[in-house]
């Protein structure tokens, strides 16, 4: 059968993320596709070129030669290089060996022309591979990742912050509960993703350059007066790495599962509120922003969905769907290896994409909501049953028995209104000064120290600093 091939573009890409939502992670592209991967792995094995000239494997480099590797290890690297290298993979069928090739020809026209049996001398395609990996990890972290969720943690501040005071029924089991506000609600989960982005800026990443299985067999061999320790771990250091010496040929990885948990519970936290939101939005507690030309529904014009939320919680539960997966995996690697674990590391950019997505899509959601303030408060004084947690907990201050028994007979079940609730706290045999304070209570009023934990949490989290 005849199948037409189409060249990939928007409408022809398997993957959403390379298709419909590419422009939401352009900026990825260059760090974690095929393209990145790349690119590390020609500036590591230039580097490593370099950093065997220095500890005396080969003759001493000249200035202009040191200029040279020293401009390709700090990224000096044309497309063209790229992809040549992918030119000469499709021959060898080995990425990192199409890396060796292309260096060694680009290096050919120069004077280092006689140090090519040198490039990626004495080690294993994984001393490149994890490097590269982790390199691209980091940039994604770093200059991505971190930066979206700080802006996300801002923005969730400060609505926090101009809603603070906006009283609220809160409810617990799905039922009517006691009041809240919406800026405490929205803090707790500021506070929660704060936390967590502080434990991923802070998670290390390590490195290996330890050869074939672990133990420098074919350096040490060769160079036995080299300290192939020493010179190893302050490679891996140079490219901000935490050297591991202690590996088979590859690097183990819990470093990466450990990253990879951090995202799961940002990602988690963030699904949590996408939902929140969600059923806000579906209560009519929170309207939405519309846009002229915009559309909610194909049939029903008067709608106006809340796709920002669904969208997020839809990335980030694919993005932990293969969290989960890359935590049973990375950790298992037969005996000194196998290639199972290089396969599925390079979906990382597929994990990172979708919770990048997932953010900016609430991000764009909240930027779009604003409390309902009618709603709130018609919801709040639907029934004011929900006071009598105050009632009974001060009757025990007054000494009177088993208030919580008296007051669940008198209203559980029950739709209390202002009236009733007056009349109610007339007919109970307590103290009239006890009577005066309690008919000055209103679900506007019993918010507790809403507002003051509020006030607190922000304050804490904007001394916690963000990442730079």
């Amino acid at each position: 059968m005849n199948i037409q091939k189409s060249p990939l573009s928007e409408l022809t890409a398997i993957t959403s993320l390379d298709g419909r939502y590419r422009f939401k992670i352009e900026e990825l592209s260059s760090i974690v596709s095929e393209y990145g991967l790349i690119k590390n792995r020609i500036r590591i094995e230039s580097k490593y070129l370099l950093s065997l000239s220095v500890a005396g494997a080969t003759r001493k480099f000249t200035d202009s030669e040191t200029k040279l590797l020293q401009e390709i290890a700090n990224g000096k690297i044309t497309d063209i290089d790229i992809e040549k290298v992918k030119e000469i993979e499709k021959e060898t069928r080995h990425d990192v060996k199409a890396v060796e090739r292309m260096l060694r020809a680009k290096l050919q026209e120069t004077t280092l022309k006689d140090q090519l049996e040198m490039i990626h001398f004495g080690l294993t395609s994984e001393d490149i591979n994890n490097l590269s990996y982790r390199l691209q990890l980091k940039d994604a972290t770093n200059k991505i990742l971190i930066p979206t969720l700080n802006d996300l943690l801002e923005k969730l501040t400060q609505r926090a912050q101009n809603f603070k005071a906006i009283p609220m029924l809160a409810r617990t089991h799905g039922q009517a509960a006691v009041p809240t506000t919406i800026g405490k609600e929205f803090v707790v989960f500021a506070t929660r993703l704060n936390k967590q982005i502080k434990k991923l800026e802070k998670l290390p990443l390590t490195g290996k350059l330890t050869g074939a299985v672990g133990n420098f067999n074919a350096l040490q061999y060769t160079f036995p007066e080299i300290d192939w320790i020493k010179f190893s771990e302050e490679f891996v250091s140079s490219l901000e790495l935490e050297p591991n010496l202690n590996t088979t040929q590859i690097n183990t990885n819990e470093d990466i599962v450990e990253i990879v948990q951090a995202y799961q519970r940002i990602n988690g936290i963030i699904i949590d509120f996408n939902q929140d939101m969600w059923r806000y939005i579906s209560d009519h507690w929170f309207v939405q922003v519309t846009k002229k030309g915009e559309i909610g529904s194909s049939t029903m014009p008067q709608k106006v969905n809340p796709i920002d939320f669904e969208n997020s919680e839809g990335r980030l539960g694919i993005a932990n769907s293969l969290a989960d997966y890359f935590v049973r995996k990375l950790p298992i690697s037969r005996l000194q290896r196998d290639l199972s674990d290089s396969t599925v590391l390079r979906e990382i950019g597929t994990f990172l994409g979708n919770s990048l997505i997932g953010y900016t899509s609430t991000l764009t959601g909240l930027s779009r909501i604003e409390p309902d303030k009618s709603q709130i408060e018609k919801a709040l004084n639907s029934d004011w049953s929900i006071l009598t947690e105050a009632v009974q907990t001060l009757l025990r201050k007054t000494g009177i028995a088993d208030p919580y028994s008296l007051i669940s007979s008198l209203t559980r079940g029950e739709t209390v209104n202002p009236e009733k609730w007056n009349e109610w706290v007339e007919g109970l045999s307590i103290d009239e000064n006890i009577k005066t304070e309690l008919k000055k209570l209103t679900p506007e009023n019993y918010i507790g120290l809403a507002v003051k934990l509020t006030e607190k949490a922000i304050a804490e989290i904007n001394s916690s600093g963000k990442s730079e």
